[in-house]
């Protein structure tokens, strides 16, 4: 039951983080209440791999193909 509660705790976590980046660094504003927090949020996603429009169109194709 204990890990139950832990892993739900973990995902109300990730969802609140996921929730709070698309409302504000990803639009280019900061975060109210803890501007360090988009900060982090920002190098984070920008340590990511992305995939360009470009990328995206071309797999697209490829699957249809």
């Amino acid at each position: 039951m204990l890990y139950i509660v832990l892993a739900m705790i973990v995902v109300v976590v990730i969802a609140a983080a996921v929730v709070v980046y698309a409302a504000y660094p990803h639009r280019g504003e900061e975060v109210p209440t803890a501007p360090w927090l988009g900060k982090a949020m920002t190098r984070a996603v920008g340590r990511l791999p992305t995939i360009t429009q470009e990328e995206g169109d071309r797999h697209r194709e490829d699957q249809r193909g």
